[in-house]
């Protein structure tokens, strides 16, 4: 049969793929759109393998919250431009309202999650790897529960904060979560510094002080204070509110009535190793193989 313009316009709305693309398909399978559709996310899922190995450290953070609950999902591409591409953006906030009405606790629940448009999170992820020809991976999400208040902060795109309270209110949740972008604090207090991380900590302060010449119980009286400062430079309660850097969130909180139960701060590409690209070096083997 022959392939009309109209069908080539459907299949490419509903794939995003090329129209050529399309055509190809439609010709391939005699003008049926849905085995067309079945046979490009076929194509699509072996480019997508080709490209899994390349790393993807750029894209974007979102968010889906409301006053019982809140996620935040990190997806990721392989460069900046690709992440500000409109699909990218819709794809990330359809994962993100998939996770927020799924109740997926991690990545690997979610990506076997029914998306918007039907197909799972993975399928439409390997469809628009197809579509925009990079690595496009769904990285980590995280969801909180309870409280009085769920605040979130994005910072553009590439930070994202949410924060659980009890006591207080919707401005001071964000308040917070503003914070939190800014000054990345560890965790919410004191108690819940890990104890392998203030006893290297202690362990390099000790080091320094010895070096001191000081005598034990002053190099002791040392290192004390040290590690308070420490703990309050790492704690979000102990740090100095970006707002009012003369008090610090926890008494910021305790006027407010307010209590910290949990809080999570992604940031794009974090813990990722990017490869390093040595443009100069790129041009000189372009130029070398011309040569050749």
């Amino acid at each position: 049969m022959s392939i009309t313009a109209t069908m080539v316009k459907e299949l490419r709305e509903r794939t995003g793929a090329g129209m050529m693309e399309c055509k190809k398909a439609l010709v391939a399978t005699s003008g049926d759109v849905e085995a067309a559709i079945e046979a490009m996310r076929k194509s699509g899922q072996a480019k997508a393998d080709k490209k899994a190995g390349r790393v993807a450290a750029e894209g974007m953070i979102v968010i889906e919250a409301n006053n019982d609950a809140g996620v935040i999902v990190e997806i990721n591409s392989e460069t900046d431009f690709v992440a500000k591409d409109e699909s990218f953006g819709k794809f990330a906030k359809a994962v993100a309202t998939t996770a927020m009405n799924s109740k997926a606790e991690d990545v690997t629940a979610l990506t076997t999650e029914v998306i918007a448009d039907g197909i799972t999170v993975d399928a439409a992820r390997r469809e628009l790897i197809a579509k925009l020809g990079e690595n496009i991976g769904v990285r980590r999400m995280a969801r909180i529960e309870g409280g009085d208040v769920i605040a979130s902060y994005l910072h553009g795109n590439r930070i994202g904060v949410l924060v659980a309270l009890k006591g207080g209110d919707e401005v001071l949740g964000r308040d917070i979560a503003m914070h939190v972008a800014a000054a990345n604090p560890v965790c919410v207090d004191a108690a819940d510094v890990p104890a392998e991380l203030l006893e290297k900590e202690r362990e390099i302060k000790l080091e320094l002080a010895r070096a001191s010449g000081k005598t034990p119980e002053i190099m002791e009286k040392m290192v004390a204070g040290q590690i308070r400062k420490f703990v309050n430079e790492i704690t979000l309660t102990g740090q100095p509110f970006v707002k009012d850097p003369d008090q610090s969130v926890g008494k910021l909180l305790k006027s407010a009535g307010a209590t910290i139960t949990a809080f999570i701060r992604y940031e794009v590409g974090e813990g990722i190793e990017k490869k390093e690209e040595n443009f100069a070096e790129e041009v000189m083997k372009q130029v070398n193989a011309a040569d050749d």
